[in-house]
């Protein structure tokens, strides 16, 4: 219980800091248990992060996992601060960033090049949020375009682990496996049939992504895909002092060559990361309009704000090649879902948003479990890039409501994955000027009245 109770039909409890909104567990709203539960597992999503900052960036796996904990601090920070999302990395431009350290040499010079990349994405975030164009942005960008960048960051995410040399086809019957059955769970019409008649299937429902990981997990150390977890017991040790040597204040800052070499992957960063907060705004709308006890408050600018405040918590204290994005799309969705049957199943949005972060949080200091999941960390991520494409294309096709759109929003949507979001920014908007702005010739066809000359 809460200290606070919402009243029927109102937003929950805050208190008001500026333009932020402070929500504090057992205070402001509940424990949520399914949420407690899926984080003891979808942690690990935090820890794939551990192999990339040893390779790109050459950080011990001590200091990696410090570095990981700084990330968890920043997870948190949206629902304490009035943000419904469950937030998590820019995903789909982890590849671009990837590409822009590969002209670094892990170590200082790595350090000082993704510092001064996401030092800019908190400046994009900073001013977009203070000046409140982010929401405004939402609003004037035209439907194909929104379509556009989701459609091509869910493809770009989908082609990065089905495409040769992918973990696809490194880790093929435990990945399949557990896809389709993340995905059955998540979005089957048979299975949500069965919601109403089976108890046990609405038990199975609440946690998400957890059967599919587990069971993907399970399979692919029986068939030998995985190594068999040492498991340790006790609490992790992250190297917090040793940290600071691998930190812009003791590897130096970078000089202005390497800000202007970072500003079109932060820019790239931003129109991906923009595709996210679409994303969100439709899955909190949906949600919204399904619960009538609860008034869901979806201020973009505050989302842009806390994103910000996250990105420059990582530029200086543990620079992170997944950036900070506003949005996990894969738990998002499943939250969302959970939401939607009732108050019983979860009291508030942020109820859920918040007690899964902090358990996610606590859940880092566990040796048992980061033991136990430290060989399979590639499984999680996978699961998470593979169910993220599979959202934005369901959630990018909805936004497209006329066959222009769509022609506009798909071919944008390739080019992006295929030659990177600035490419595909542009193609869209010359397809949006030359195609779906009519009126530039000072002339426009109805909809309706194209497609019929187009079935005549």
């Amino acid at each position: 219980m809460q200290v606070y109770q919402r009243q029927q039909g109102s937003e929950q409890p805050y208190w008001p800091l500026g333009p932020f909104q402070v929500r504090i567990p057992f205070i402001h709203y509940r424990w949520e248990f399914a949420e407690m539960l899926q984080a003891l597992i979808m942690f690990v999503v935090s820890l794939a992060m551990i192999p990339l900052l040893e390779k790109y960036l050459g950080l011990p796996y001590d200091i990696a996992l410090a570095y990981v904990v700084v990330c968890g601090v920043g997870f948190m920070l949206p629902a304490l601060l009035g943000v419904p999302f469950v937030p998590g990395w820019i995903t789909p431009g982890i590849p671009v960033v990837l590409l822009f350290l590969g002209d670094f040499e892990p170590g200082p010079a790595a350090i000082q090049a993704l510092f001064a990349l996401q030092l800019l994405v908190f400046i994009i975030f900073l001013i977009l949020g203070v000046t409140r164009l982010g929401s405004t942005m939402v609003k004037l960008v035209p439907n194909s375009l929104k379509g556009g960048i989701i459609i091509g960051a869910g493809i770009a995410a989908l082609m990065g682990e089905i495409s040769s040399g992918g973990r696809l086809a490194a880790t093929p019957i435990s990945l399949v496996i557990g896809s389709l059955i993340c995905l059955y769970l998540m979005f089957s019409v048979s299975f949500k049939g069965l919601l109403e008649r089976v108890p046990m299937a609405r038990k199975i429902v609440n946690y998400g992504m957890v059967p599919g990981m587990v069971i993907a997990i399970g399979v692919g150390i029986a068939v030998g895909e995985y190594p068999m977890p040492d498991v340790r017991w006790g609490i992790t040790a992250p190297d917090f002092t040793g940290m600071w040597q691998y930190l812009p204040f003791s590897v130096g800052f970078p000089g202005l060559d390497v800000f202007l070499m970072a500003i079109p992957t932060a820019v790239i960063a931003y129109i991906i990361a923009f595709g996210d907060i679409i994303v969100g705004q439709s899955l909190m709308q949906r949600a919204d309009e399904l619960r009538t006890d609860e008034v869901i408050e979806n201020n973009i600018d505050r989302v842009h704000l806390v994103t910000a405040l996250r990105n420059a918590l990582h530029a200086f204290f543990a620079p992170y090649p997944g950036l900070a994005g506003p949005l996990w799309t894969a738990v998002a969705a499943t939250m969302a879902e959970r939401y939607k049957h009732g108050r019983e199943a979860m009291d508030s949005i942020y109820s859920g948003a918040g007690t899964f972060w902090i358990t996610g949080f606590i859940a880092l200091f566990a040796l048992p479990l980061v033991s136990f999941f430290q060989p399979v960390l590639p499984i999680a991520l996978s699961l998470t890039l593979l169910l993220t494409g599979y959202i934005c294309l369901m959630v990018g096709l909805e936004q497209l409501t006329t066959n222009t759109e769509r022609g506009i929003a798909g071919t944008m949507g390739v080019v992006l994955a295929v030659y990177g979001a600035s490419w595909g920014l542009a193609t869209g908007v010359i397809l949006y000027i030359l195609i779906e702005r009519t009126h530039i010739l000072r002339f426009r066809v109805k909809e309706k009245d194209e497609e019929a000359l187009n079935n005549s």
